[in-house]
């Protein structure tokens, strides 16, 4: 039945009529959202309150001794097993059920310690077999040769004698995320797993020196294959053991902080892994526990299981996972991955979203869509300061919109389209590039949304991908990154490298993005080591050591991040201001506008300089701030460095326009601060 509903109607709706005819699932899907948050939160009167699961199941030390929960509705008999029962099933150690499937037990202090292993020992009807518990919060294996067969993993009591003191605050939220997507183990050159140790010495003072607020840490949570990156999680509650413990990963957090950069981690909630000893897919010996038991509790394109999101227990284990890592590791926020494949019950997999009814159809999984609304309320219950970004390819309306306005409450989405264009157009021959079209991804958003626009993530480069500079350079990256090598094609490479960051840094709507080692244009392409490739290491490692040769081209593209980012210090409030199109000229291959008080023109032609390009401007003197040419970026220097230019006034009729003119070479942009203007800058450029 539709529910009434006489309040206002949302806003992205609202702004959209070709939304409003899908009020009525709206408001069908609010009251969804409604009925869940109701069965999480029974007497409690908040959300946070009521998300709990990391405290009310699992091993926890009390003044009276130890304690142990965990919800198994389906075992008969459970038991800890563990270095303290030399492994076996005892009484000592045998868990008794409150017929309502909770299974506790109560231990002497002295009869667990610190570092042990433990397992989970279970009967159920039919059969019997191992778990580690899903609040696990330490997860080991037994070895770390990742080429090892049979690799064994247990749970390990998590509790030094000395409690971890953090040491600094959490910085406050930046207007503009300016995003260092990582991973810790390929973070070295050495051919190997790196460490939370290692990232924190070495990787962390890169990304405070290049100028990035915030780091996206990837493949954090406990995940047994390492060549997943991080998207089969079995522990929820668990860091991954290969880079170190949980102490090392608050150290690498508070150290991060210490330096005013803010941490999120990338969050999987969107499956699991099959894995049943140490997942969650079969955990009280049945597959729908957690997920949906028939073909919808498979997700064979990516060979894991699928959450019930409609179940509460699997809720209030998520909700509080969402709690758990930003109290106990003090996070500033998540990147939620696979949101359209939650969304959607084929997972958007092999189709387009061409219609607004894909967005409102039974393919809409309602239940997905509680959750993530709910996860963020509770996220900014938390933490009110901490962000939540969504991987969601389908661009959903309301995606960036308050819970409260029938939305799923993100903060930012990740512009996912702008990346595919740019890869687009490698395929492309530059004279066919079309500058409208550019323009219209780079800006391409509704009103009522944040988004974080990027050049390349991880994703374009894992498996079988290249990196944006690969694509554009191929084979010539190995032989002519020299600064004697002479090549037209690293020449067209690097111009274009910075052009398209210079773009779409310029044109983000709330935040920019750049994944690790990318911003100095590093080579080849993301492949971890698995048996196929025997376990190399060749590529799933950062080669800094490309970006400090002053003999290689690299530094100039990491020089010219760097320089990029330092706009800020001179415009801090650029992105809150709207971009002012000027002229998109597709004969010329022009590209400008203006961002507040800085003036932004891009030349993509291969061979066509313009020695007095003339456009209409706001009036006044401008500076040159950024030069893409500058010899100092491995560019030829033909535009004078640290020169000023000045608008000239035109009359028309009964009307003054004022224009500037500029020299802007082939395949170079070039960013001009406003210094003075006699008029506000809120005024229109008029396009030519």
């Amino acid at each position: 039945m539709r529910q009434t509903n006489t309040t206002k109607l949302p806003e992205y709706i609202e702004s959209d009529d070709s939304l409003k005819k899908y009020e009525g699932i709206v408001h069908n899907r609010d009251a969804r959202v409604a009925e869940l948050r109701r069965l999480v939160k029974g007497s409690k009167k908040t959300l946070s309150a009521a998300s709990n699961w990391h405290k009310n199941y699992g091993l926890h030390l009390t003044p009276k001794g130890w304690t142990f929960a965990e919800w198994l509705p389906n075992a008969t008999n459970a038991w800890l097993i563990g270095d303290f029962s030399k492994w076996k099933r005892t009484k000592a150690f045998q868990l008794s059920s409150d017929g309502m499937g909770n299974w506790t037990g109560r231990f002497p202090a002295d009869s667990i310690s610190h570092g042990q292993q433990y397992r989970l020992s279970l009967d159920w009807p039919g059969g019997s077999g191992e778990r580690i518990p899903t609040a696990a919060t330490c997860v080991t294996r037994n070895t770390t040769d990742i080429t090892a067969a049979n690799v064994i993993f247990n749970a390990q009591v998590w509790q030094p004698p000395k409690k971890f003191v953090w040491r600094h605050k959490r910085p406050g939220k930046s207007n503009l995320p300016l995003i260092y997507e990582a991973h810790v183990g390929m973070s070295q050159e050495r051919h190997c797993i790196s460490t939370f140790a290692e990232f924190q010495k070495s990787i962390l003072p890169r990304i405070a020196k290049d100028g990035y607020n915030t780091i996206q840490m990837m493949a954090v949570m406990q995940h047994p294959y390492y060549a997943s990156f991080g998207y089969h999680v079995t522990n929820l509650f668990a860091v991954n053991d290969l880079f170190g413990t949980p102490d090392d990963f608050k150290r690498l957090i508070d150290a991060a902080h210490a330096l005013g950069i803010r941490v999120i981690i990338d969050l999987v909630h969107s499956h699991t892994a099959p894995n049943t000893v140490e997942g969650l897919s079969e955990m009280d010996g049945t597959p729908y526990i957690y997920c949906h038991g028939n073909d919808r509790g498979l997700h064979k394109a990516w060979g894991s299981r699928c959450f019930d999101y409609g179940k509460p227990q699997l809720l209030a284990l998520l909700l509080s996972n969402c709690k758990f890592w930003l109290d106990e590791y003090h996070l500033d926020g998540f990147r939620f991955d696979g949101v359209t494949s939650m969304l959607y019950r084929d997972h958007g997999l092999n189709r387009g979203f061409w219609s607004n009814d894909d967005y409102f159809s039974v393919n809409v999984d309602w239940d997905a869509f509680a959750y993530l609304a709910l996860a963020n309320e509770l996220i900014k219950e938390v933490n009110p300061d901490a962000i939540t970004i969504a991987e969601e390819v389908s661009d959903i309306p309301g995606i960036t919109s308050p819970v409260e306005g029938s939305g799923l409450g993100f903060d930012y989405r990740l512009a996912m389209g702008v990346t595919d264009y740019w890869f687009k157009l490698t395929d492309i021959r530059d004279e066919d590039w079309n500058m409208g079209k550019l323009w219209y991804e780079l800006t391409s958003r509704r009103s009522n949304e944040h988004a974080i626009s990027y050049v390349e993530s991880h994703d374009q480069a894992l498996v079988g991908g290249q990196s944006f500079f690969f694509k554009l350079a191929g084979a010539e990256v190995f032989n002519n990154m020299s600064l004697n090598a002479t090549s037209l094609v690293i020449d067209r490479a690097m111009a274009l490298h910075k052009m398209a960051r210079l773009a779409t840094f310029a044109t983000a709507a709330d935040g920019y993005l750049n994944f690790m080692g990318n911003e100095f244009g590093h080579p080849e392409w993301i492949d971890f080591p698995t048996a196929q490739n025997n376990w190399s290491f060749q590529y799933a490692r950062r080669q800094w050591s490309l970006a400090d040769d002053a003999n290689l081209k690299y530094h100039f593209l990491g020089d010219f991040d760097q320089a990029m980012l330092d706009l800020l210090f001179i415009s801090p409030n650029l992105h809150l201001h709207p971009c002012q199109f000027i002229m998109a000229d597709e004969s010329r291959k022009l590209l400008l506008f203006f961002r507040n008080n800085m003036l932004f023109a891009f030349n993509f032609h291969p061979t066509r300089s313009y020695n007095d390009l003339e456009f209409l401007c706001f009036p006044g003197s401008y500076r040159l701030a950024l030069d893409t040419d500058s010899k100092q970026f491995g560019g030829f220097d033909r535009v004078r460095p640290d020169q000023r230019y000045f608008s000239t006034s035109k009359r028309k009729g009964n009307r003054i326009d004022e224009f500037l003119s500029i020299y802007l070479p082939c395949r170079s942009a070039i960013v001009l601060l406003l210094e003075s203007n006699k008029r506000s800058a809120a005024q229109r450029i008029i396009p030519t």
